[in-house]
């Protein structure tokens, strides 16, 4: 199977340089940033002080530096926060004007595999010469079940394991201390996760952002994006017993591959 390549225009590159970079965003963000190799690849966050998901972000290792992928809509307020937090770090924080890449359904040459999990392929930065669009990148995402936080979560309302990085490698729960790992750590730890983003399938053309999705007259959650036959939302997990429906349209909650039984709840 010929391996397709986007060029992610809904993404942007921040380079973060200088002797402290790596134990600067350590200590602000979900992933381990300390040990990155140079050319590896990790899926991690910036949350706010009470847990909430503020940025969802691919870390690129280098030999001097990190490489911050994130939405290109929200690159300038991360530059911002991050030029927040900097005080007497010896760092430098710069717009990257590389592309950002995905190919799929497998990792093309090149590229590294997406850290998520490898059925969304693979992740590159740099010059690759495109073939597909980013919408046809989007209907792969939805078919493996992975959320786009930056299109579903909206800012600061959505937890992070409430988009499933805990279980798409995107918290690291080992590392200490980050921005809001309080929160985080006691919802898992706790087992606090009442609702996850989860995919749904149906018959006909998206419902709109919003919508409902109920169980009898009670309300299961509502969609988030989508597309035609498929949706992402965010359901809560103790109501999906039953049948459930939006607008009317009979819809059904699909559980990734990625995600094991014992983790849906």
């Amino acid at each position: 199977m010929i391996d397709h390549i986007a060029h992610l225009t809904s993404r942007a590159l921040i380079r973060v340089s200088g002797t402290d970079a790596k134990p600067f965003l350590h200590n602000l963000l979900t992933q381990d940033v300390e040990t990155i190799a140079d050319g590896e690849v990790r899926f991690g966050a910036m949350l706010s002080p009470p847990g909430r998901l503020l940025f969802d972000l691919f870390l690129w290792g280098e030999a001097d530096g990190v490489v911050l992928d994130v939405a290109a809509d929200r690159r300038a307020a991360l530059i911002q926060r991050l030029s927040m937090y900097k005080l007497r770090a010896q760092v430098e924080i710069a717009a990257d004007e590389r592309p950002a890449l995905a190919s799929w359904p497998g990792v093309a040459a090149g590229f590294v595999v997406d850290p998520r999990t490898s059925a969304m392929g693979g992740r590159a930065i740099g010059d690759h010469v495109p073939d597909a669009t980013e919408a046809d990148h989007d209907a792969h995402r939805l078919s493996v079940g992975v959320p786009d936080p930056a299109a579903d979560a909206g800012s600061d309302r959505t937890y992070p394991i409430e988009a499933n990085f805990d279980l798409l490698n995107g918290i690291d729960f080992q590392k200490g201390c980050f921005v809001g790992q309080e929160t985080t750590s006691r919802m898992k730890r706790r087992g606090e996760i009442k609702k996850r983003m989860l995919p749904l399938t149906f018959d006909g053309a998206a419902p709109a952002a919003g919508t409902e999705v109920l169980n009898g007259a009670l309300r299961a959650g509502e969609v988030l994006t989508g597309r035609d036959g498929a949706a992402m939302a965010l359901v809560r997990l103790d109501r999906l017993d039953g049948p459930l429906m939006v607008e009317g349209r009979p819809v059904a909650v699909l559980y990734p591959e990625w995600m094991t039984p014992l983790s849906q709840g």
